[in-house]
C-alpha cells in the first residue's frame, strides 16, 4: 500500500512558519543580538520559539541563499563575516541599483514622499546626536527602503533587499570607529537632490554616497590578515555605467 501524499496545506503552513523564523533570526541578527561568526543552534531556537525543527532548519537555509548565514556540515549555522572585497563588491552593486532607483522614483515623488523622507533624515539625526550607529542604521535602511518602493519596480527591490540585510548587519556591527553623525550626514545630499526633484543631482548623490562609504569602509574593514585591499581596488562608480529607465522593464 502507498503512503499517502503530504497534505498541500500542512506543506504551505510549514513554508509560512519557516518564513516567520526567518524574520526573526533576521532581526536578531541585524540588531546584534547574533554577532558575526557567532552560533546560531537550531535546537535551542526552535525551543526558544516554540516549534520544530525543520522550520528552524529551512529559515536557516534562507538566511543562507541571502548570504547572511554560513552552514558547515557536522558543525551547524553561524552569522557570516565575508571579506572585505565582498563587502566592497556589494557596495558596487548597490550603487548601481540605486542610481537606477533614483532615475525611476524622483520622477514619481509626491511632497508627502519627500516629507517621509526628510523625516527618516531627521530621525537619523537624533540617534546620531545619542551615539546610537544601530538606530543610525535602521534609519538608514527605511531611507534608502523608501525611494526604492517609490521607484515601483518590483524586480528592482527584490534584487536590492537580497543585499540590504547583507551590508546593514556587518557594517553597523563590525566595522570598528564607526561615526553616526558622519553615517546620517551623508544622506543630506540625497535628501537635497530628491527634495529638487533633480534626476542628475539623486544619481550623483547616491554614487557619492556609496563612494564615500565604500573608502571609508576600505579603510577599517576588520579582514583576515594578508588580504587587505589596496587603494587601486576599492570600487569606484561611474555614472556612464548606470542603466537608464528605459533600459529596463516596469513592472506593473
Amino acid at each position: 500500500m502507498t503512503a499517502p501524499a503530504a497534505s498541500p496545506t500542512r506543506g504551505l503552513v510549514r513554508s509560512l512558519l519557516a518564513d516567520q523564523v526567518m524574520d526573526e533570526l533576521l532581526e536578531r541578527i541585524l540588531s546584534g543580538v547574533y554577532l558575526p561568526d557567532s552560533r546560531i543552534v537550531e535546537t535551542q531556537i526552535a525551543r526558544e520559539l516554540n516549534t520544530s525543527q525543520a522550520p528552524v532548519r529551512e529559515a536557516l537555509r534562507a538566511l543562507a541563499a541571502l548570504g547572511v548565514v554560513e552552514i558547515t556540515p557536522f558543525k551547524g549555522a553561524r552569522v557570516r563575516r565575508p571579506a572585505r572585497r565582498e563587502i566592497l563588491e556589494a557596495y558596487a552593486v548597490r550603487s548601481a541599483l540605486e542610481a537606477l532607483a533614483a532615475q525611476l522614483a524622483v520622477p514619481r515623488l509626491s511632497p508627502a514622499d519627500v516629507s517621509e523622507l526628510a523625516g527618516f533624515c531627521d530621525a537619523m539625526q537624533a540617534a546620531a546626536d545619542l551615539g546610537d550607529a544601530h538606530a543610525v542604521a535602521a534609519w538608514d535602511a527605511r531611507f534608502h527602503g523608501r525611494i526604492m518602493e517609490i521607484a515601483d519596480n518590483h524586480t528592482l527591490e527584490m534584487v536590492w533587499r537580497s543585499l540590504e540585510p547583507f551590508l546593514r548587519t556587518y557594517i553597523t556591527l563590525v566595522v570598528p570607529g564607526a561615526d553616526p553623525q558622519w553615517s546620517a550626514d551623508l544622506h543630506l545630499p540625497i535628501l537635497a537632490a530628491l527634495r529638487a526633484g533633480d534626476v542628475e543631482a539623486a544619481v550623483g548623490a547616491l554614487q557619492e554616497h556609496f563612494r564615500e562609504a565604500g573608502a571609508n569602509l576600505a579603510e577599517r574593514w576588520p579582514d583576515e590578515p594578508g588580504t587587505a585591499l589596496t587603494p587601486s581596488e576599492s570600487p569606484t562608480y561611474h555614472r556612464s555605467s548606470m542603466p537608464s529607465p528605459q533600459s529596463i522593464a516596469r513592472t506593473p
